[in-house]
């Protein structure tokens, strides 16, 4: 794939998601991303089952480099210094006030370098009543009442993914993005800040529209019962989803394909509108149905008569699918100890080229011989080895 961003040195002193994320998505468009971790046992998110390798860390630090630095010592200080004055973007996700106490605040990184885009990534943003609280994705998703449309009233429980951690690495990525184009403009690089909160609030951005302008404070099944979304279970014990928005050859389209062409000679199914208010009773209906034949045999018919549908796959089927394997999205690249790694590639391509070459995520350290050493031998230390 092209490496759009070729020749951009980024530093991320990230730990556990938002700022591993963030140097992420820069790597994967072709940013040189060295990770900045604590000798010994590094970011807390590799620790799994005794060893410095989880796949939560796989999972936001592929495309990345690995060096060891403890900046409370002043000869890795001074490494971490030179670090910055080659570099492009700086990345951390401490929370307020602990990058200044740690010798890596903005005021003292933009002194070194007046380019550097630096970015600071926090929970509840660098100022505030809450500026000082921990926060977790599920607490940035309670926050921004984001998780208030997750839940289940009648089954309330957290679920699914970190979304609230990965969008704001993301959002983060975005800023720093900005501030590069800029940047090529003035010469001068920019602060760049997001907060947990911000983040979700922005993606939360529908829900936070109905309030303002209808005065509707959504719930969970607001907007599924508004574009007519649906999971249905399947004679083989398998899940299906539909979508069927608003027009009506979608509607029609599944009459045919569940053999009812009188469906909407119910008066509860014969407007968009009706069947909003009745979807519990569409629901059933379907229901009933669909449990009479097996997945397969749904998305033929449902194809047949082009209805937004797909089977509701797990992680294990998600990448059997045609249309998955067409689109190339499992990508691998040597394991550091030995084999393959595997991951989903990035989802951008340029030029019809897609991103099928990938790095697997660093073991910790690995590059301290071909980053940090040169440094150290300028600098009249001893290599890191010796320390």
């Amino acid at each position: 794939m092209q490496k759009v961003l070729s020749g951009i040195k980024v530093l991320e002193q990230g730990t556990f998601i938002t700022g591993p994320a963030a140097g992420m998505f820069l790597a994967d468009l072709g940013a040189e991303v060295v990770k900045i971790e604590q000798p010994g046992a590094g970011d807390p998110f590799r620790a799994f089952r005794g060893g410095l390798y989880s796949p939560h860390f796989q999972t936001y630090n592929r495309n990345k480099r690995s060096v060891t630095l403890n900046p409370k010592l002043p000869e890795d200080a001074a490494v971490f210094d030179e670090l910055v004055k080659d570099a492009d973007v700086y990345i951390q996700n401490f929370r307020p006030g602990a990058a200044e106490r740690l010798g890596a605040g903005e005021a003292r990184l933009r002194a070194l370098n007046p380019r550097l885009v630096y970015c600071a990534i926090s929970g509840f943003g660098q100022t505030g009543p809450a500026a000082a609280r921990p926060a977790y994705d599920t607490v940035a998703q309670a926050a921004s009442a984001f998780l208030k449309l997750l839940v289940n009233p009648a089954n309330p429980r957290v679920v699914g993914p970190a979304l609230a951690d990965a969008m704001t690495g993301f959002y983060a990525a975005y800023g720093v993005l900005g501030a590069l184009v800029e940047r090529g403009r003035t010469g001068r690089g920019r602060a760049v800040e997001v907060s947990m909160l911000e983040a979700m609030c922005h993606f939360n951005l529908d829900a936070f529209t109905h309030f303002f302008s209808e005065s509707e404070v959504m719930g969970p099944f607001s907007r599924p019962s508004v574009s007519q979304s649906y999971v249905l279970e399947c004679a083989d014990g398998l899940w299906i989803a539909l979508h069927m928005s608003s027009p009506e050859k979608f509607w029609q389209g599944l009459a045919n394909a569940i053999e009812r062409p009188r469906l909407f000679a119910d008066p509860r199914f014969a407007s968009r509108e009706s069947r909003i208010a009745h979807q519990e009773d569409l629901i059933a209906l379907l229901g009933g149905l669909f449990r009479q034949q097996t997945r397969a045999a749904w998305c033929a018919r449902l194809e047949a008569e082009d209805v937004p549908h797909a089977p509701m796959y797990d992680t294990r089927e998600a990448m059997e699918d045609p249309q998955a394997r067409h689109l190339q999205l499992q990508v691998s690249a040597p394991h550091p100890e030995g084999g393959e790694w595997h991951t989903i590639r990035s989802p951008v391509s340029f030029d019809g080229e897609r991103a099928l070459e990938v790095t697997a995520p660093p073991m910790l350290g690995a590059d301290n011989a071909a980053i940090v050493d040169p440094i150290r031998q300028r600098l009249g230390q001893a290599p890191t080895a010796g320390r």
